[in-house]
């Protein structure tokens, strides 16, 4: 495997930085990883290899604010901002570099939303979509998750937004700092019954009924944030797809935990990784035929 470090230009001027990870044989198709929020590339990374050693080419990329040199205090950015700008372009430019391999994608939580989110969907030949759920309130279990969470995205992280211009999320605990729009928007959100879909400045249902592709859903049963039905919540929306909709829980990973974060830990790598990969590979090579 190789890496390289490209540099990819949005429509509204900003500059993102994504790493190749490149397969030694002949590719299979291109994936790329739509992090999910407040999470950089790095952890990303072990599954990125994994890939290429499976024969893909692998995309990770930091969405702006998330970058060393554009850190969140820094950045005017909200969710809209992340999919109708950096996951656009990074899709678009990936299409375009290897318009020969099929498109695919694996989106992590909002990595997930995005893919229903964005126009540049229709390249893809197929995506994964991990722990992309609903994050409203009432999903998050057991109650004193519950009340944690309501203290960070009703309070603490509105305040640092509005009187910092940014969340400094790795004193908080909550991964790295974000910029503050993005806070507003997911703490909005987040008292919504259907999330985002009842933002009609989203206009997610509408947006979620434009890809036309095979799509994998994928939910964790040890994930406090992201229960079954908040996964199908957003699969749901996906009326123009083939969605196939798999939960699983530590049993099926030799009883390691899993989480909201863990499925990309290598400690996965024997278990759940060839699950994804085997479905990549089938819908990589359906697309090329």
């Amino acid at each position: 495997m190789t890496t390289t470090i490209h540099p990819i230009r949005c429509a509204d001027g900003f500059t993102l930085q994504a790493t190749l990870h490149a397969s030694q044989s002949a590719a299979k198709g291109l994936v790329l990883l739509n992090p999910a929020t407040a999470v950089t590339e790095r952890l990303y990374a072990p599954f990125a290899r994994h890939l290429a050693a499976q024969g893909f080419h692998a995309v990770t990329y930091n969405y702006r604010g998330m970058q060393q040199d554009a850190a969140a205090k820094n950045v005017q950015a909200g969710f809209s901002t992340w999919a109708d700008q950096d996951v656009e372009a990074v899709t678009r430019w990936a299409a375009e570099q290897h318009p020969t391999l099929p498109l695919l994608a694996v989106g992590h939580s909002f990595g997930g939303h995005a893919i229903g989110l964005c126009e540049s969907s229709k390249l893809l030949k197929g995506a994964v979509m991990i722990t992309a759920h609903a994050g409203c309130l009432r999903f998050v279990s057991p109650l004193g998750e519950r009340l944690r969470v309501t203290a960070m995205l009703k309070a603490i992280g509105p305040l640092c937004a509005r009187t910092l211009g940014y969340v400094p999320g790795k004193k908080l605990g909550i991964g790295e700092d974000l910029p503050g729009q993005v806070m507003l928007e997911w703490s909005r959100w987040t008292s919504l019954p259907r999330y985002f879909f009842d933002d009609p400045r989203m206009n997610a249902v509408e947006r979620f009924s434009r890809p036309r592709m095979p799509v994998l859903s994928i939910g964790f049963n040890d994930d406090p944030w992201a229960p079954s039905e908040a996964v199908d919540l957003v699969s749901g929306h996906l009326t123009g797809c083939a969605v196939e909709r798999r939960q699983y829980g530590p049993e099926h990973s030799r009883n390691q935990a899993i989480g909201h974060m863990g499925f990309f830990r290598d400690r996965h790598a024997d278990t759940l990784w060839p699950e994804v990969t085997a479905w990549l590979h089938h819908h990589a090579q359906s697309a090329a035929v």
